[in-house]
């Protein structure tokens, strides 16, 4: 809604640049105006005027390219503002709302950028790996729960996992803070380990981007303020650790078929669950995975993360449910993050799969 009202602001306000116009060629005159406008002004109130639809136009059509026409004719609206001052000055409000809105849009593009950028490189380095079927000699020597697990997702027989993208769609929430609702895209890479996840949150009607990004056993969080101003930024030994218990939650719980991985030692607890070991670099994690009687994991558990509220290392876990088969595999599609705090269990996030697509060569949104 918020975005067709803007659209709405911008086009009134083009429209009214024709006027200028409309009196530089003698085509309409008003009696209160103070100030006469030349031919060539009034061309470039026309151009400004177009400038200003064109905006609008592309902004309803979820272009990208919209912030860079609106900044262009912001500016250039203001300074034939400035020319007819006494006649055109409230228009400045409206080129006013229009230069910060579209500088902040820009500015989180810019910062979207470098996350597509990441994506594209690995996606270039991946798409020259050759990928077989995973067997069941692949799994043999994995504890039985697990053996179990990548049966009933239905990875065996299926390609050998390299990356994949998703789409996901929850809430978040710090402690003591309310939901905010957010949309992620993640690109997770496996042979050389990276996870790529940038998220948009909506915080009081605004649009606050996230990006987190591990690559080469190193992670930075970087969240910031229409991707211009930095709210957060954690990088250093424990946010390497923390990200690389997160990369093999996501290898858990959405690409059982990277379970072989040799970066991960195994130890047979019971019938239905089992403790694993993850050695990325010099990051060495550790985590407990839960099943049920039919195969699924149901809950992945770690000492080994830290929260970002107050750099305090808690016990982590990821209840799952709602499996679905989506693309040849049974995966859930349903999950909670949750902090186990002395005193308390807190969930601070809930996430909803909404797409996913493995072994993809090409980026998109």
């Amino acid at each position: 809604m918020i975005k067709y009202i803007f659209a709405f602001i911008i086009l009134i306000h083009g429209l009214i640049h024709f006027m200028g116009f409309a009196r530089g060629f003698g085509f309409w005159q008003y009696y209160s105006a103070t100030k006469d406008i030349s031919k060539l002004t009034g061309f470039l109130w026309f151009v400004t005027a177009m400038l200003l639809v064109t905006t609008s136009v592309l902004l309803l059509l979820k272009r990208e390219s919209w912030p860079y026409i609106a900044i262009v004719a912001a500016i250039l609206s203001q300074v034939l503002i400035i020319t007819s001052w006494n006649d055109a000055k409230f228009g400045t409000i409206a080129n006013i709302i229009i230069l910060l809105v579209a500088t902040a849009a820009w500015g989180s593009q810019q910062f979207e950028s470098a996350f597509i950028k990441d994506v594209k490189a690995n996606l270039q380095r991946t798409n020259t790996i050759q990928t077989s079927l995973l067997t069941e000699a692949d799994i043999q020597p994995l504890p039985q729960p697990v053996q179990k697990y990548l049966r009933y997702c239905g990875v065996i027989n299926q390609p050998k996992v390299k990356n994949l993208r998703i789409v996901f769609e929850g809430e978040m929430r710090n402690k003591g803070k309310d939901w905010f609702k957010f949309r992620s895209l993640q690109y997770n890479f496996f042979e050389e380990p990276a996870r790529l996840f940038f998220m948009k949150g909506k915080m009081f009607g605004v649009t606050v981007p996230g990006y987190h990004h591990y690559m080469k056993a190193n992670a930075v969080m970087d969240i910031r303020l229409f991707g211009l101003f930095s709210i957060v930024k954690k990088s250093g030994d424990v946010m390497n650790q923390t990200e690389t218990v997160t990369l093999f939650n996501d290898m858990c719980l959405l690409v059982p078929a990277t379970l072989i991985d040799k970066r991960i030692q195994w130890e047979t607890v019971d019938s239905l669950s089992t403790k694993a070991i993850f050695t990325n670099g010099i990051n060495k994690i550790t985590a407990l995975l839960y099943f049920n009687e039919k195969g699924q994991l149901i809950n992945f558990i770690s000492d080994d993360r830290t929260a970002v509220s107050d750099m305090k290392q808690y016990r982590f876990s990821t209840p799952v449910k709602e499996y679905q088969h989506i693309n040849g595999r049974n995966i859930p599609t349903h999950g909670e993050a949750v902090w186990h705090y002395p005193n308390v269990e807190f969930i601070y996030g809930k996430f909803n799969l909404k797409s996913i697509d493995y072994n993809v060569t090409d980026f998109k949104k």
